[in-house]
């Protein structure tokens, strides 16, 4: 089955569907009484690394499908998004946010929000999401649309679902952080609820970020088959 769309938005699907379906609170609490917190986890990383191989492998058997025509101002757009997307994702997960594995036991601390997540909550599912649109607009084809897609939009919904997850499971003790942070990038500090804790960011972060895009952009082509700068 392999080698068409067909099989493609299935592993899609999978890999999507699976991180929602795990890490609902009625299925992880369930499965978490069964075989444990560290029994979960394990299941969860395999179920996840299992389906985004077999959707990255049908990705690259699927067909290429035109959606529209790319041009040189398309192609751009990667170059314009990427390094937000590396900033977001390498601070995100090198911070650690109530939104985050394990964040829940921040909950606790008198100030649990601080650094990146002052700017947004879900700072590296912002780089997955803004990774995500990017490839989809300059790649233009029907496979990427459902690959890169499904990405976005697994970070996109992730967001939603850590916030209920993190309500229900936490009461009263995610009240503060959610008044005082926002899931959209500086929204909470443009409404005054929040101060942006650019000494918690600091500096170091940021730096290795744009290295990752550097590296990237100049890897490119050695390692997806397709140079990022023509």
């Amino acid at each position: 089955m392999i080698g068409t769309i067909e099989s493609l938005a299935l592993a899609a699907a999978a890999f999507v569907g699976g991180h929602f379906i795990l890490s609902s609170l009625p299925v992880r609490q369930g499965l978490t009484g069964m075989i444990g917190e560290n029994g979960f986890r394990g299941l969860y990383s395999v179920v996840a690394i299992a389906s985004f191989v077999w959707m990255l492998y049908a990705y690259g058997a699927a067909p290429y499908v035109e959606l529209w025509a790319l041009n040189d101002g398309l192609r751009l757009v990667p170059i314009a998004i990427l390094p937000f997307a590396c900033l977001f994702a390498v601070v995100g997960i090198t911070t650690r946010t109530p939104t985050g594995v394990g964040g829940e036991k921040l909950l606790d601390d008198p100030h649990p929000v601080r650094g990146i997540a002052t700017i947004t909550r879900h700072p590296f599912l912002w780089g997955v999401a803004l990774w995500g649109i990017a490839h989809m607009i300059a790649n233009g084809d029907v496979g990427s649309l459902i690959l890169f897609g499904g990405l976005t939009i697994l970070a996109l919904g992730g967001m939603a679902h850590i916030d209920h997850r993190r309500r229900e499971a936490a009461g009263a003790s995610w009240g503060p952080v959610a008044l005082s942070t926002s899931a959209i990038p500086f929204l909470a500090a443009i409404q005054g609820r929040t101060k942006i804790d650019w000494a918690g960011i600091g500096i170091t972060r940021p730096l290795a970020g744009l290295a990752v895009y550097v590296v990237f952009l100049a890897a490119h082509g050695s390692l997806f088959g397709v140079p990022a700068l023509l």
